[in-house]
């Protein structure tokens, strides 16, 4: 599976974006999908999942009620509708898959096989 992500880009405080990551391969369908972010100088850490059905989602508490995962899978692309966006929100975007979906393995990034390049996603006034 190959995983190219885009939408990242420049946006004020309180604005919104909406990431997508397209997948090519003929199991895109099988694969959970998750987006991390890399802050500079942080370590690479998880925002959202879904699963192959887009019947369970998991997000890390910074970003809920704010963040929504969805999947298209006829489009063969997963998204992140980001809004309330905070400074703190800025970093390189990566989306990654994987057979499982699990609450905790789903949140540790040495669990994926297949990532994309990443796009940068800045908030500031």
């Amino acid at each position: 599976v190959q995983l190219v992500e885009s939408g990242g880009g420049w946006v004020q405080p309180g604005g919104s974006l909406r990431l997508a990551c397209a997948a090519s391969g003929p199991d895109f369908k099988d694969y959970s999908v998750a987006w991390f972010r890399q802050a500079p100088g942080k370590d690479r850490d998880f925002v959202a999942v879904i699963n192959w059905s887009a019947t369970n989602t998991i997000y890390v508490d910074a970003v809920k009620g704010r963040f929504t995962i969805s999947r298209d899978n006829a489009k063969a692309t997963v998204y992140l509708q980001m809004n309330s966006l905070r400074p703190e929100d800025t970093a390189i975007y990566y989306c990654a898959a994987d057979y499982i979906f699990n609450p905790t393995r789903s949140r540790d990034k040495y669990e994926y096989d297949y990532w994309g390049k990443g796009t940068q996603v800045t908030v500031s006034s």
